[in-house]
């Protein structure tokens, strides 16, 4: 770009059968179609949710008739980054809701959220990834307990900031104790998309990432598992 050199850092989590699964999306099966000894060449077969792993929503996941993963441009996949780091208030408060206060507060110290960027909310789920249990964090009741963000808060970036899209290291970009997933609704409402189970956003910075999101365009599909990759200038 430019002569510029950049780093890429990998924001995907490996596909495996283990891996963390909302609850009623289709079982991850990697089965072994053709072998070496056999056909002389390697093939598995895969049966997975779109929404399994790190992946992309696009908003028919909540929105009849709206756009679908093969609507979406590759400049649309492109996009920079916002780094939301909330470690502190997520380590203490599982529930945690990012407010339209604590965005204040971010922008105080790092600026504006620039338009056209996909906000990203860093929870530090994203070390519990290889332990189902944790990462949904499901009571007696089995309701899920990680962060997300507020409503309100989505509400203001979308309609004062113009950003294009959500993204978060936990399984969805709600509060898990929501039931109505207002900030999902909200950011396909604006026809944005969303990202989860996102990997590595300790190594990006609150602004200056450049997201490279390898969604499948499934044909009416509402996302896909997804290649995640960030690049920044290198030092």
């Amino acid at each position: 770009m430019n002569g510029m050199s950049w780093r890429v850092v990998d924001l995907t989590h490996p596909l495996t059968t283990a891996m963390p699964l909302w609850a009623g999306d289709p079982a991850i099966e990697i089965q072994p179609w053709a072998s070496y000894d056999q056909e002389g060449y390697l093939i598995n077969r895969l049966t997975i949710g779109e929404h399994s792993g790190t992946h992309w929503g696009t908003p028919n996941s909540f929105i009849p008739n709206a756009r679908s993963a093969d609507q979406f441009t590759a400049q649309e996949l492109v996009v920079p980054a916002v780094v939301l780091d909330r470690r502190e208030s997520t380590e203490s408060n599982p529930d945690y809701c990012f407010s339209l206060a604590d965005l204040e507060a971010w922008e105080a110290r790092y600026g504006l959220v620039p338009s056209g960027s996909l906000v990203i909310l860093f929870t530090g789920w994203q070390d519990r990834w290889n332990h189902s249990p944790s990462f949904f964090n499901r009571d007696a009741q089995g309701t899920c307990h990680f962060p997300g963000f507020g409503a309100e808060a989505v509400a203001f970036l979308i309609a004062e900031r113009h950003i294009v899209g959500l993204g978060t290291d936990t399984h969805g970009v709600d509060p898990g104790s929501d039931p109505t997933y207002a900030a999902s609704t909200a950011i396909y409402e604006a026809d944005g998309l969303i990202l989860e189970c996102l990997a590595g956003l300790d190594q990006l910075p609150p602004t200056g990432a450049i997201l490279v999101i390898g969604g499948l365009p499934v044909q009416g599909g509402s996302g896909s598992p997804a290649r995640v990759l960030a690049l920044l200038p290198a030092v």
